[in-house]
């Protein structure tokens, strides 16, 4: 699985409990998987019109920020998502390590030097908050 469907799958995750009864819940129904089956990694744009329209977003409606701001809160720690790509790994629970930052950076083409870890950092954050809204992920206007 690539780290981007991670993130969406770790975000439709937490945002299911709060959004659904329990007893859909626990139905044990094959509907909550099937959103992250969608396209990563920026095709969105490339997507026709028609296949669009079709499929909805997998974030659709969900509330990215408050996810976001509990996954923080839960974790006990300083985590700073809304401005670093580690942090963000680290609350959603995926492994942060440059290697796996490389990773996500070629899944949304970086084209970068991947040495420069700061420059790269900050690109994939900018990215990935863009993805997550393209994606219909809902995000802070500064973010967004």
């Amino acid at each position: 699985m690539s780290i981007f469907k991670d993130i969406l799958n770790k975000l439709l995750g937490k945002a299911k409990p709060a959004g659904t009864a329990t007893t859909t819940a626990t139905a044990g129904t094959a509907a909550p998987s099937s959103p992250p089956a969608a396209p990563a990694g920026g095709t969105a744009q490339g997507t026709p019109a028609g296949a669009a329209a079709a499929k909805p977003a997998p974030l659709s409606g969900v509330d990215v920020e408050v996810i976001m701001d509990r996954l923080v809160t839960e974790s006990g720690q300083t985590l700073e998502w809304r401005t670093s790509i580690v942090d963000t790994m680290k609350a959603l629970g995926i492994d942060s390590s440059l290697e796996h930052r490389k990773e996500l950076a070629r899944e949304l083409q970086y084209t970068g030097d991947m040495n420069d870890s700061a420059a790269m950092n900050t690109w994939l954050h900018k990215r990935l908050m863009e993805e997550l809204a393209a994606n219909g992920g809902k995000l802070p206007k500064e973010l967004s």
